[in-house]
């Protein structure tokens, strides 16, 4: 398969299916498809028609099983640093600070890494056969796309010391009592069932929908300077002293401010 088509994206009127595309290899993430990832962020933030994403895995198999093991284990230890877990980690924060709502169709095992992507959704709809694992440390290696920061915020640090400290799959049930998903879908539905959650999202206020999303994750403590920072920026620029400001600016002449 061409390294192209490791990301499928698709738009569904006002909604864009993300597909991991490498159902062969049960959707494994390699560098390129962390590339490619980025990219979709960047269109799908780009893109003013839409008003929420569904992130899922292609085939029937899993959603995504992590990182390739082959591609990451020949990789010399700063390599692992620079070209994998920091790479990773951007283009996680990247996803999970989108603009756009994501509701993730989780139909099939999501494993390591796939389940740390599964974390940077907003909503998480899962196959009743979908499985959860953090199987790291039966691997001597650890959790390195946030499976030990986002996940803690998400379910709690009781709920992934019991996952990340056994490496023991949890099942779909399991994962909707702890929180970490929060639909089980009717089986093989898992993406209508994500699809139905995301249309009714665009049916809502799309700014509003935004502007709360980066509130929560601000009392989540993600991004929380940012989102001060921008809704500050868009509040006075609202204002007709910023008018004012901009016009003396081009006129080159002393502003005068109202405080309006």
């Amino acid at each position: 398969m061409a390294e192209a088509d490791l990301i499928r994206i698709e738009t569904r009127g006002e909604i864009a299916i993300v597909t991991l595309d490498r159902p062969a290899k049960l959707n494994a993430l390699t560098p390129a498809m962390l590339d490619q990832l980025e990219a979709a962020a960047d269109a799908l933030e780009a893109d003013t028609g839409l008003r929420a994403v569904v992130l899922t895995g292609a085939g029937e198999r899993a959603f995504c099983v992590g990182a390739d093991i082959n591609e990451w284990a020949a990789l010399a230890p700063l390599d692992m640093w620079r070209r994998w877990v920091t790479r990773g980690h951007r283009v996680f924060d990247r996803w999970a600070g989108l603009r756009l709502p994501v509701v993730a169709a989780i139909n099939g095992p999501a494993m390591g890494g796939g389940l740390e992507l599964a974390a940077v959704a907003d909503i998480r709809v899962a196959d009743p056969g979908a499985t959860f694992a953090l199987p790291e440390a039966s691997i001597a290696t650890c959790p390195g796309w946030s499976g030990t920061q986002r996940l803690v915020s998400l379910i709690g640090p009781a709920h992934v010391k019991a996952m990340a400290l056994t490496a023991r799959r949890i099942d779909a049930q399991r994962a909707l009592a702890i929180g970490l998903v929060d639909e089980i879908a009717e089986a093989g539905q898992s993406l209508a069932a994500a699809i139905a959650v995301a249309r009714q999202i665009a049916t809502l206020a799309p700014v509003s929908v935004q502007l709360t999303k980066q509130l929560i994750n601000a009392a989540a403590g993600h991004g929380t300077g940012a989102t001060l920072e921008a809704m500050a920026g868009a509040l006075s620029a609202t204002t007709s002293d910023a008018q004012e400001g901009m016009a003396s600016f081009r006129e080159r002449r002393k502003a005068y401010y109202k405080g309006q």
